[in-house]
């Protein structure tokens, strides 16, 4: 029973001296000096508030993606020890002593170097040769542009690594499929297919595009398995169960994850806050939660109450109003009503408050026990300063001359009697009886008289409207919008009848005790919804560029200046490799529909097992670089350079396959063939020479004169090299 004692456990592996090789050199090209420059370098400033926000755990939205990259790199920043106290509001501006520069930027070094033996598996597993696979890995090794972004605290490094990781676990669960289905390596590599893709989208959102490409491909395997007849329907059931739930259901998960943590992490109020609901607001420690804590949750007749527009555009704002008329007459000559101005305010105020008043009585306290406000009850607004009723009649609104005019009812003893009855409409009721609650309804006033509803229109008013925002009575409603949808946001029960002493208690905080937190879904759906909503930044920038401007390399972004020398970091590719790059794209659609149109006349130029794998290094390396690249062609953002380095990745993976399949299918004699191979040669030397010519501006390590700056240029450094080859 023992036995197996008496003879040692041994262990085998294969390794791979080759991917051990790229691993070491990747690692020493991107950590080698990796806390240089200790200063601030480009978008750092952008990602370095991000991370002291997570050490500070203070709320904060970023609309340019998810927070997963964030989140790593904040890792990063917590291994180090980082405080979070650092000022990030400059370029080029020196770390302090406790910002830990290394162990920030660790992350991303790591994984643009492991990406590079990750391109040499990608194409073994797509059947090519170690040759090929090499070439693609060392391609991935001397791109100038992708070192500079891997050593710095940036999120493209991190993108292409699981896009990457994403291609290549499915190639081996694809070819596991061949084998061994449902084995444990089978189920690995789907499962890590589904993880890498939803790591993918939720470092950035682009990820979605590669995640899209698997998920094409997958269907299309898919698609070829249901028709096998080899298979039991039992068996084609279970791999389509299988990989529903690997690469839909994990996805899913896995991105409600990543906001699960981000706002277990980032609970305190911060500045970025102000754009979300009062409820999600009242969910933050701090900040509104302070102000709101122990507020009654039912509104009833006599409470007081502050209105937040639900927008929240072009600012959030509260329904205000204040002793100063509209002017009898406007510039334009149109008239109006000279009633007291009702303005949405975008701050806090004394004058934001209001009474809820039941129209049938007088009394403008809650009675014991209160009487709530449920929808479809009629009530009237009474300013709690100036104690006028929120008014609209048929005089158009300043600004919208198509809607009509909110105001305050001021009695002039002339033939225009107020009209200031308002029906409350509960637009998220469970029921037609809900209570109107704080925080949590969202309700819609619509004038009894003239079916107006309270909308702001988002006009900022003339300077007699000291540029507050303009609130209209929306007659012609189109439907459900926001602008028309307010709730209440601070509340107390009103105990003062008589005026003074009302507004000493407008002035005083409310002191009851009732909680309120919102569900992680209503929170998730808020914040994804606030996120995609976010007007993106698409003013022009100085190192801005346009997508035809990639693809030439005509254009590059100055990261950083030595301030005391002339050393400098630059976004800047290897001409080399970028151009090859594109024309290995054009030969592979040439030749693609050239064996296409053949195939239709039944005449196959190469073997099927060739054209198979043709077929699918394509889907996946062209696949991934148009789908990567062709939809910022439709983006309204300001767009740089690095904005294209997921897209060249799979070109560069696309480069050696083509090389391949000219040497192996087009090059018929040895002799040919031993004459393109020199040609690969050369060219892999030109490109090791353009990567040791602008090695100064990827590294920023040597002080360069005016005369060396201007030949490291991409066109001159072109014509440099032709001189010298």
């Amino acid at each position: 029973m023992l036995g197996f004692l008496k003879r040692p456990v041994v262990v085998t592996a294969d390794i791979n001296l080759n991917v051990v090789a790229l691993t070491a050199v990747g690692l020493l090209s991107r950590l080698w000096q990796l806390a240089y420059p200790r200063a601030v370098v480009f978008d750092e400033v952008y990602y370095g508030q991000y991370i002291s926000f997570y050490m500070k755990r203070i709320f904060f939205l970023d609309g340019s993606g998810p927070p997963f990259g964030h989140m790593l790199l904040a890792l990063g920043g917590y291994l180090g020890g980082f405080d979070g106290n650092f000022l990030w509001n400059r370029i080029g501006a020196e770390y302090s002593s406790n910002v830990p520069v290394w162990s920030l930027r660790l992350l991303p070094a790591l994984t643009g170097a492991f990406s590079i033996p990750m391109a040499y598996q990608i194409l073994l597993e797509l059947g090519f040769s170690h040759c090929a696979a090499m070439g693609a890995a060392l391609l991935m090794l001397i791109e100038n542009a992708l070192i500079t972004q891997s050593r710095l605290m940036l999120l493209e490094s991190v993108l292409i690594f699981f896009n990457l990781l994403a291609v290549l676990s499915y190639l081996k669960f694809s070819n596991s499929q061949k084998h061994r289905p449902f084995s444990l390596s089978w189920w690995f590599w789907l499962m890590l297919t589904g993880v890498a893709c939803s790591c993918a989208v939720g470092v950035k959102y682009m990820g979605i595009f590669t995640y899209l490409l698997v998920l094409a491909v997958a269907s299309v395997h898919a698609w070829h398995l249901i028709g096998d007849q080899t298979l039991s329907n039992v068996c084609v059931l279970c791999h389509l169960l299988a990989r529903a739930a690997a690469l839909l259901v994990i996805p899913t998960l896995m991105y409600l994850l990543f906001f699960y943590v981000h706002l277990i992490l980032v609970y305190r109020s911060g500045p970025h806050d102000q754009i979300m609901s009062s409820a999600f607001q009242a969910s933050l420690e701090g900040g509104l939660a302070r102000i709101t804590q122990g507020q009654p949750l039912e509104v009833a007749y006599g409470s007081q109450v502050t209105l937040k527009n639900v927008f929240g555009k072009p600012v959030p704002c509260w329904l205000h109003s204040h002793q100063s008329t509209y002017p009898m007459i406007y510039e334009n000559g149109r008239g109006s009503s000279h009633q007291q101005q009702v303005t949405c305010y975008p701050f806090k105020d004394v004058n934001n408050w209001w009474i809820v008043k039941d129209p049938g009585r007088h009394q403008l306290v809650v009675n014991n026990p209160p009487r709530p406000v449920r929808h479809g009850d009629v009530v009237q607004l009474v300013h709690g300063m100036t104690t006028r009723f929120l008014n609209t009649h048929d005089v158009a609104a300043p600004l919208s001359p198509h809607s009509q005019e909110v105001s305050c009812y001021v009695d002039y003893n002339i033939s225009m009697p107020s009209q200031n009855l308002w029906r409350l409409d509960i637009v998220n009721r469970e029921s037609d009886t809900e209570v109107w609650k704080t925080i949590l309804s969202e309700v819609r006033l619509v004038h009894v008289n003239t079916s107006a509803i309270l909308k702001l229109s988002g006009a900022h008013l003339p300077d007699w409207g000291f540029q507050q925002l303009e609130v209209v009575g929306e007659k012609l409603s189109r439907g459900y919008h926001e602008s028309m949808v307010w709730n209440v946001e601070e509340h107390r029960y009103g105990k003062s009848q008589e005026q003074k002493e009302r507004e000493l208690e407008l002035h005083s905080p409310a002191q009851m005790d009732v909680s309120r937190n919102l569900s992680f879904m209503a929170r998730f759906l808020e914040l994804q919804w606030r996120m995609l909503t976010a007007k993106s930044d698409d003013s022009e920038h100085k190192y801005s560029s346009s997508p035809l401007d990639w693809v030439t390399l005509d254009t590059s972004i100055a990261y950083w200046l030595h301030p005391r020398t002339s050393a400098q970091i630059h976004l800047l590719g290897n001409i080399v490799i970028w151009a090859s790059a594109s024309l290995a794209m054009v030969v592979y659609v040439l030749l693609f529909f050239w064996y296409l149109l053949r195939r239709r006349r039944s005449i196959c130029d190469i073997p099927e097992d060739s054209w198979l794998r043709w077929v699918l290094a394509g889907a996946l390396c062209a696949g991934g670089w148009a789908v990567n690249y062709l939809p910022f062609f439709m983006m309204e953002k300001t767009l740089f350079l690095y904005h294209y380095l997921p897209a060249l990745t799979f070109q560069i993976l696309l480069l050696p396959v083509v090389l391949q399949h000219v040497s192996d299918h087009l090059c018929r004699s040895q002799l040919l063939r031993s004459l393109f191979s020199a040609l690969v040669v050369a060219w892999y030397s030109c490109a090791c020479h353009v990567f040791n010519t602008l090695r100064p501006l990827t590294y920023g390590d040597k002080s360069l004169s005016p005369s060396e700056l201007k030949a490291l240029r991409w066109k001159d450094s072109w014509d440099i090299l032709i001189r010298k080859h």
